[in-house]
């Protein structure tokens, strides 16, 4: 079964927001997908089976957020927010394997490579990442200006890489094991996990026709802040929650030794630390009006979701 969404209460402007962009993320993202009988159908099915089983599109909430908040078209955010999830997905589908986390259950339904194999899996991953960029390069809904579309190119590129999370995967691999300060971790973390976080607003930012630079740094601030929040609160919950209701295997990180922030602070600490992060976020909204309600909103589920 797919994983079950943590939304807020129905009554909520938030849950009207995430209901809405995440059913638009769903058309746009079986839009984006080949065909499962289109030729190498095995590749397109796990392709589908990676990105169409669940989730809870933080990322394209996000980018979503991030246009309403400077007045970005619909249409282009669809375009971004499915390159983002896209590359999100890839590096999930890599993160399972055996020669990386080597998990079994991903959204509460065996992994790629268990549902396929590992190379079909690999080769998913290659695909994803791939048809990201080709979104952003090609898609015609996506009418910025040619200068503005190549940096965000570049923005996505950089946030998926060496520098950003490839290079973030990469620390998390040689720290298993390894006794980390908090600088290590959060320098960790802000690749890992805050690099797409924060390549999710900055994205959803550069879609407005109508953006200054100063407004963008509040943006990327905010996004800073809630990457690491997200992590935090991913790190808490592989403590507290439990596998039926997170989707993945409670108490992985503890099994495998790998340095998170209960470990190094405690669960008391790492809520504060979280809390801080938060209103850290919330303050660099302070310039903008009701547009930005809804990354306000998304900021606080994001330290409060239960998966």
């Amino acid at each position: 079964m797919p994983e079950p969404r943590s939304t807020p209460s129905s009554e909520s402007p938030l849950h009207a927001f995430i209901t809405q962009h995440q059913a638009r993320i769903e058309a746009a993202l079986e839009q984006y997908l080949p065909g499962p009988d289109v030729h190498p159908a095995r590749l397109h099915q796990a392709m589908r089976y990676a990105v169409l089983g669940g989730g809870k599109r933080v990322r394209p909430l996000l980018v979503y957020a991030a246009g309403a908040a400077v007045g970005a078209p619909l249409v282009r955010l669809d375009r971004v927010a499915g390159a983002l999830e896209l590359i999100h997905a890839y590096s999930l589908v890599h993160d399972d394997l055996p020669a990386m986390d080597d998990d079994d259950l991903r959204r509460g339904r065996p992994t790629c490579h268990r549902a396929f194999d590992e190379a079909t899996a690999i080769l998913t991953g290659d695909a994803l990442q791939t048809l990201a960029f080709q979104i952003l390069a090609h898609a015609p809904e996506l009418d910025v200006e040619p200068r503005v579309r190549l940096r965000m190119i570049d923005t996505l590129a950089q946030a998926s890489g060496s520098r950003g999370m490839a290079g973030g995967q990469a620390i998390d691999l040689a720290a298993v094991g390894q006794t980390l300060d908090i600088a290590q971790l959060e320098d960790m973390h802000i690749h890992k996990t805050g690099a797409l976080i924060r390549a999710s607003v900055v994205l959803g930012a550069l879609s407005s026709d109508n953006l200054d630079e100063k407004r963008l740094g509040q943006l990327d601030h905010y996004a800073k802040c809630i990457g690491l929040a997200f992590q935090i609160q991913d790190d808490i919950l592989d403590v507290t929650g439990d596998t039926a209701t997170l989707g993945k295997t409670a108490g992985a990180d503890t099994a495998r030794a790998k340095p998170t922030y209960p470990a190094l602070l405690g669960l008391d600490s790492a809520r504060e630390r979280a809390a801080g992060l938060l209103a850290s976020a919330l303050e660099s909204l302070s310039g903008f009006g009701p547009e930005a309600d809804a990354l306000r909103g998304l900021a606080e589920y994001i330290i409060q979701r239960r998966n």
